[in-house]
């Protein structure tokens, strides 16, 4: 059965995700480059685990980290979409915008067009009010796409979940609305 598309774009399918994508996400996870601005790469467990719980999140509300392929060579690229963050700040409860690409796709504006498809479905088909984005200070890539797609930052926070000290520690935070 083929998994659940949620959105198409003119280059790119937004859809739930299926074993196929296991493997080259495990590989992407392991990265040390696309891993960069995170505290550490992650494991082959680690990965299948955080796919269990994005295919899980979706399925229960609609909308999460989806899996991106590209429709000219259906490769599964990575992920983008929407989700709860898992700790406390002062701009949370919020929805955010994340997304994570293989670095062969890089620079081709697929996270670009894969988040401005995804901010037009929290907005349209989720009638979400407002969508947050956050990054560590250093992400540059990141923070450009944000900008790109029409986000406001909106400050700086120190992110609960990384150590004190770490480079990573320092966020800068985003916001779009309806």
């Amino acid at each position: 059965m083929e998994p659940k598309v949620f959105i198409k774009t003119p280059r790119l399918i937004i859809r739930q995700w299926k074993e196929a994508d296991h493997e080259p996400y495990v590989q992407l996870n392991m990265d040390a480059d696309v891993m960069e601005f995170f505290p550490s790469t992650k494991t082959k467990k680690q990965t299948l685990a955080q796919i269990e719980w994005f295919s899980q999140h979706i399925n229960q509300y609609g909308y999460g980290f989806f899996a991106v392929e590209r429709k000219d060579n259906h490769q599964f690229i990575g992920f983008t979409g929407l989700s709860r963050p898992g700790f406390e700040s002062y701009f949370t409860p919020c929805v955010e915008i994340g997304w994570r690409l293989s670095k062969a796709n890089w620079g081709q504006g697929f996270a670009y067009e894969a988040a401005k498809a995804c901010l037009e479905y929290g907005f349209t088909t989720l009638t979400l009010n407002e969508i947050y984005s956050f990054t560590s200070v250093h992400n540059v890539r990141s923070e450009k796409v944000m900008i790109k797609t029409g986000m406001m930052r909106q400050g700086f926070f120190e992110h609960p979940q990384i150590e004190e000290g770490h480079f990573l520690k320092r966020h800068v935070l985003y916001k779009i609305t309806r």
